[in-house]
């Protein structure tokens, strides 16, 4: 299939499911829920061709997680193991971002901005403080998460420093698009379920993984070229 092929399966699965989300349509949210992911990877896969330095593996690891992740979760009704299972998947998801950050840090010569460090240090904080007396048994895990995440969101504020400016803002962006989605998902289900929380959450995370992958991919074609 063709890039742009592959990016209308992806538009459409998203699609569909947010529309799954709006009727109460659990079939309707299943099936499309499976195919997101996979379009994405097909798109990267055309979008960045093969990477030389090896970089495209990261991105299949986080996406595949990111598939595992979603999969899981739709069993969470049927068992509260279920969200820790797709808790856990996201997880390796970010770690495998995280890699992918690094490499392209290390590639670049950017050394460690230590102010990035204030901003989200105080998001990670007030988040957690804001939500530990309502996550019990969760506390644990989702202080975890936590930190993993807003480890990924420091080395994600770095691609705004690599020389292909407009990958490194494209990945910026899908980087903060999680933690937002992440911080909906969190508070929705600890703190306070709110109506059409589930259309905010995947439409930012399907917005997230978009950014990221478009950036990953113009920053790997542009390291193919030199």
């Amino acid at each position: 299939m063709k890039k742009n092929s592959w990016l209308i399966v992806f538009i459409t699965a998203l699609s569909i499911h947010l529309a799954g989300i709006l009727l109460k349509s659990d079939l309707l949210q299943q099936i499309s829920k499976t195919l997101i992911m996979p379009a994405l990877y097909g798109w990267f896969v055309v979008a960045a061709g093969r990477s030389k330095e090896g970089l495209s593996k990261w991105i299949f690891a986080a996406l595949f997680f990111s598939w595992a992740g979603d999969i899981l979760l739709m069993f969470q009704a049927n068992s509260p193991d279920f969200f820790l299972f797709g808790l856990a998947a996201f997880l390796a998801a970010h770690i495998f971002y995280i890699i992918f950050f690094h490499q392209l840090r290390t590639r670049e010569g950017i050394k460690g901005k230590f102010f990035l460090l204030i901003p989200v240090i105080v998001y990670y904080a007030g988040l957690i403080i804001w939500l530990s007396p309502y996550l019990g048994d969760m506390t644990l895990p989702v202080r975890i998460y936590g930190l993993v995440i807003s480890f990924m969101l420091i080395l994600a504020l770095h691609m705004s420093f690599i020389k292909n400016k407009a990958a490194g803002k494209q990945m910026l962006t899908g980087a903060i698009l999680f933690v937002i989605s992440d911080s909906v998902l969190a508070i929705n289900k600890f703190y306070l379920p709110f109506e059409n929380a589930g259309i905010l959450i995947m439409l930012t995370y399907g917005l997230a993984q978009l950014f990221i992958v478009k950036g990953a991919a113009a920053y790997i074609r542009s390291a193919n070229s030199n």
